[in-house]
């Protein structure tokens, strides 16, 4: 159950969409450096996959990475089966699942847009374990 990070996404404040810097720091205990979600309690660095991203394409073509205030994109890596307490190696770094899913703020633009949103079921929440660089291409996988 391997993967890639094709997207490392950050906003810096809350509500805007996140862009895709392809790389940047993640710190222990605080999340992506520069991002306006760092040192959000338990939820501080998110995860969702390409393959989600695409199926609300279908409904929103002009989906791309980060539009779902997620720092971390992912693609080949199964989200789904992640339970909380699960560690991931993201390239150099180690993060541990804190929450699954979330509740959607009813301002979000694609909910707006769609009338659906797959953040509070597709949404991966981790903690930093050990920080660390990580880049677009870098491998994602259980550790």
């Amino acid at each position: 159950m391997g993967g890639k990070i094709i997207a490392v996404c950050s906003a810096p404040e809350k509500g805007m969409i996140k862009k895709d810097v392809r790389e940047g720091e993640l710190i222990e205990g605080i999340g992506l450096k520069g991002d306006a979600h760092a040192g959000f309690m338990h939820r501080q660095v998110s995860l969702i996959s390409m393959e989600d991203i695409r199926t609300m394409m279908a409904k929103l073509p002009s989906l791309v990475p980060g539009s779902f205030a997620e720092n971390l994109t992912t693609e080949g890596f199964d989200l789904s089966q992640l339970k909380i307490g699960d560690r991931l190696k993201v390239g150099e770094t180690l993060l541990e699942v804190s929450q699954i899913g979330k509740e959607c703020h009813s301002g979000c633009e694609v909910f707006k847009q769609t009338g659906e949103c797959i953040m509070p079921k597709k949404g991966i929440f981790t903690k930093v374990i050990k920080g660390g660089h990580v880049k677009a291409g870098d491998t994602i996988e259980l550790a």
